[in-house]
C-alpha cells in the first residue's frame, strides 16, 4: 500500500504547478507540469473521488497543468479544432460514454447451483451502468484530452516542439541516473520513496538482471521512456551544430547503451529502428514511414478479426531470441484472444467500466483475463467508436503531416516534427501490447496537429488573438466571416 509520503506527493503536484507557471515561460511550466507528473509521482495510488473518476499521477498532473495555464499564467486554449474530421474525432471521444451506458444499463449477476434440490446462489454482482456514469466517463475522457489541448495552444511552433523534443531527452538523461542505479542492484526505488512496490517484481528480473522501474508502472513502461529519449537526443544532433552536436550525439549514444541495459526487445528495436531514420533520412520521408507504421497499428483490430495476424510466426521468431519473451507473447496472445471474443458481444460501443469488458468467471465472477495491450481495453470498454476516436486523435497528426508534405517541400516544415511523429507511431505500436499511452504521448500529439493547423490557417492566429482581447474588438458578423474562411 502507498504511504503518507505518496498520497502528500499527489496533492502537493497542483502547487508545484502553480510554482512553474509562476516562474517558467509557459511552454516550459506545460511540459514540465505533465512530463514531471508522469517521472516524479507515485504509481498506483489515487483518490476515489465522488462523480468523478479516480485521480492518479496522470490525471492530477494533466488537470493541475491546465488550470495553472488558464488560472496562473492566464492563457487561453482553444478546444475546437480548426480541422472538421479532428472536431468529430474530439466529439466522438468524450460523447461516447453516452451510448456505451445506455447500452450496457443491465447488471451482470454470477450464481451456482447447490442442493439436492438444485437451488440458486449469487455469488457475485457487477453493477449495470447508470446515468452518473455517463458524466463520470465524460469528465475523466476530458481530462485526458486536457494535454492535447495544451499541446495544440501553446506548443504548436517551431520552439513549442524543439522544447518537448528536448525535455523528452534532457528527462531521459537525468531518469538514468535512478534506472542505472536500480540495474546494478535492484529497482527498490519506489519502495523506498512511495513504501510499495508497484507490479509484480519477478517481472523486473530478466537475464540475470534487473530490469529498471524507478516511479513507471512497468519496467517496460521506462524503457519505452527512453527509447523515446534516445530518438529525441538523435533528432537533437542532428540539429546542433559544431559543439552541442558533439554534446547531443555522446548522449545519443549514452542513452543506446542505457535503452540497451533496460532489456526490453521491443523498446530497443523502436530505438535501432528510429534513430538511423532521424539522423540520416529526409523530413518527407521518415513523415511517410510514422504514416505506415501508424496505419499498420490502426488496422490491427481487423486484421486480428480476420485471422491475417501471423501469431504462431510471430511466436516462433520470439522464441528463437527468447524463450521467456515468447512465453509472455504467447501469455498477451491467449489473453488478447479472450478479451477480443468478450469484445464482440458488443463491438461497437463496448462494455463500459466496472471490468465488464473482462472475462469473467460464470459461477464466481472473478477475473480470468489480463488486459495489457492499450488498444483492447479501450475496444472493450467503448467499442469500434471509442477505439476510433482515440487512435483517430492519435493518428491526426502524423496524417496531416503526411498530406502537407505532399504539398511542400520537407524544408518548409520544422525538423522536430519528423521525431515527434515516429514518437507518436511507436507509441501507437507499443499499444498493441501495451497500456503506454501517456499524458505527454497526448502533449506530443495535440502540439504536432497544431503546428499543421498554424501552416494551414496561417491568420487565424491574428483573427483568434484579436478575438481574445489582444487586438480590436471584432463584431459578431466579422467573427461569424473568419470563421467560415479558417473552416
Amino acid at each position: 500500500m502507498p504511504n503518507p509520503v505518496a498520497y502528500m506527493m499527489l496533492m502537493l503536484w497542483p502547487l508545484v504547478c502553480v510554482a512553474l507557471f509562476a516562474r517558467l515561460p509557459v511552454r516550459q511550466a506545460i511540459i514540465w507540469g505533465i512530463l514531471g507528473g508522469y517521472l516524479i509521482l507515485p504509481p498506483v495510488a489515487e483518490f476515489d473521488l465522488p462523480l468523478i473518476p479516480s485521480m492518479n499521477k496522470d490525471s492530477i498532473a494533466s488537470a493541475a497543468t491546465f488550470l495553472g495555464c488558464v488560472l496562473i499564467a492566464r492563457q487561453k486554449v482553444s478546444i475546437w479544432s480548426r480541422v472538421w474530421p479532428v472536431r468529430l474525432l474530439l466529439l466522438a471521444f468524450v460523447l461516447c460514454a453516452i451510448p456505451t451506458v445506455l447500452t450496457n444499463r443491465e447488471p451482470l449477476i454470477f450464481e451456482v447451483m447447490a442442493g439436492s434440490e438444485p437451488i440458486r446462489f449469487i455469488t457475485n454482482y457487477v453493477p449495470g451502468l447508470g446515468l452518473r456514469d455517463i458524466l463520470s466517463i465524460m469528465i475523466g475522457q476530458v481530462i485526458v484530452l486536457l494535454p492535447f489541448l495544451l499541446g495544440r495552444a501553446h506548443l504548436s511552433d517551431e520552439a513549442g516542439l524543439r522544447a518537448i523534443v528536448f525535455a523528452l531527452a534532457a528527462a531521459g538523461l537525468v531518469y538514468s541516473l535512478p534506472s542505472l542505479f536500480e540495474i546494478t542492484f535492484a529497482p527498490v526505488i519506489n519502495i523506498f520513496v512511495y513504501g510499495f512496490f508497484q507490479h509484480d517484481f519477478n517481472q523486473m528480473i530478466r537475464e540475470g538482471g534487473f530490469r529498471p522501474i524507478v516511479f513507471l508502472p512497468h519496467g517496460l513502461w521506462l524503457a519505452f521512456f527512453m527509447a523515446t529519449a534516445l530518438i529525441s537526443a538523435a533528432a537533437l544532433t542532428r540539429a546542433s551544430r559544431d559543439e552541442s552536436r558533439v554534446r547531443w550525439g555522446l548522449a545519443t549514444v549514452y542513452l543506446a547503451l542505457v535503452l540497451n541495459a533496460c532489456k526490453s526487445l521491443a523498446a530497443l528495436m523502436y530505438g535501432v529502428m528510429l534513430v538511423p531514420v532521424v539522423l540520416f533520412l529526409r523530413r518527407n520521408t521518415a513523415v511517410r514511414l510514422a504514416l505506415i507504421i501508424a496505419l499498420l497499428a490502426i488496422s490491427y483490430p481487423a486484421l486480428r478479426n480476420l485471422g491475417l495476424i501471423p501469431l504462431d510466426a510471430i511466436l516462433e521468431k520470439a522464441a528463437s531470441v527468447s524463450a521467456e519473451r515468447a512465453q509472455s507473447l504467447e501469455f498477451r496472445f491467449t489473453n488478447e484472444e479472450l478479451l477480443l471474443e468478450r469484445a464482440h458481444a458488443k463491438p461497437w460501443f463496448g462494455w463500459g467500466g466496472w471490468g465488464r469488458n473482462l472475462v469473467l468467471d460464470p459461477e464466481t465472477g472473478m477475473i480470468v483475463t489480463i488486459p495489457d495491450g492499450a488498444w483492447i481495453i479501450v475496444f472493450g470498454t467503448f467499442g469500434w467508436l471509442g477505439y476510433i476516436a482515440q487512435m483517430g486523435l492519435l493518428s491526426a497528426p502524423i496524417i496531416m503531416a503526411s498530406l502537407y508534405l505532399r504539398k511542400a517541400k520537407p524544408e518548409e516544415i520544422s525538423g522536430f516534427v519528423p521525431p515527434i511523429v515516429l514518437i507518436l507511431a511507436a507509441t501507437m505500436t507499443d499499444m498493441l501490447l501495451n497500456a503506454t499511452l501517456t499524458p505527454f504521448t497526448w502533449l506530443c500529439a495535440g502540439a504536432v496537429l497544431g503546428y499543421f493547423e498554424r501552416q494551414l490557417y496561417p491568420d487565424w492566429d491574428r483573427h483568434r488573438r484579436s478575438l481574445f482581447g489582444a487586438g480590436p474588438a471584432i463584431g459578431g458578423k466579422t467573427r461569424s466571416k473568419l470563421r467560415k474562411t479558417a473552416i
